[in-house]
């Protein structure tokens, strides 16, 4: 008697799923004792949080998105007017386009947000110019990161968050 397969929503589910309950059980296998753990929206977890700064002595940064609502709720509202970026990248014109991109970070939100070991929270504008055609997008992305402004400024916060993009999955970065 053979497996059929899980087709859509079903298979979508069954992914996510797996993802979170072997996370922790990935990691075990790595020593990640003070090395920066980024995850995804799906993976920005209590327990992953707890687990990687707890046990493992590691920090995260995690993107937050809709499956956290009352996390990404007080992110939205707490830099709605965000003003003067605390750091501008602009990155060379690779593969056809032209990147800037701005974050904020504060830690006025650590006691207030309901998560594990918040060191700061930020978000991340990405705008994109397509040279050949001219079009342009611009991409927010809120987070949380369990490193302290003093371990972590601005600049650090954004050239882990654009790592994490090179290969998607957890990743692993010094200090």
């Amino acid at each position: 008697m053979g497996t059929l397969p899980v087709a859509g929503k079903e298979k979508e589910e069954v992914k996510r799923t797996n993802e979170i309950k072997t996370a922790i059980p990935l990691l075990e296998a790595i020593d990640i004792a003070g090395k920066d753990v980024s995850a995804d929206a799906l993976l920005t977890q209590r327990e992953l949080a707890t687990y990687l700064v707890e046990k493992r002595k590691a920090h995260y940064y995690f993107t937050v998105k809709g499956n956290q609502p009352g996390l990404l709720e007080a992110l939205e509202f707490y830099f709605r007017d965000r003003g003067q970026p605390h750091f501008v990248e602009h990155t060379p014109p690779d593969h056809g386009r032209i990147e800037t991109r701005k974050i904020w970070t504060t830690t006025k939100l650590n006691r207030y947000l309901d998560f594990p070991h918040v060191g700061q929270a930020f978000v991340i504008e990405r705008h994109r110019t397509n040279k050949k055609s001219g079009e342009s997008s611009l991409e927010i992305s809120y987070g949380l990161t369990s490193r302290p402004g003093k371990q972590a400024g601005p600049q650090r916060v954004l050239q882990v968050n654009r790592g994490h993009w090179v290969i998607e999955s957890c990743h692993l970065t010094g200090q």
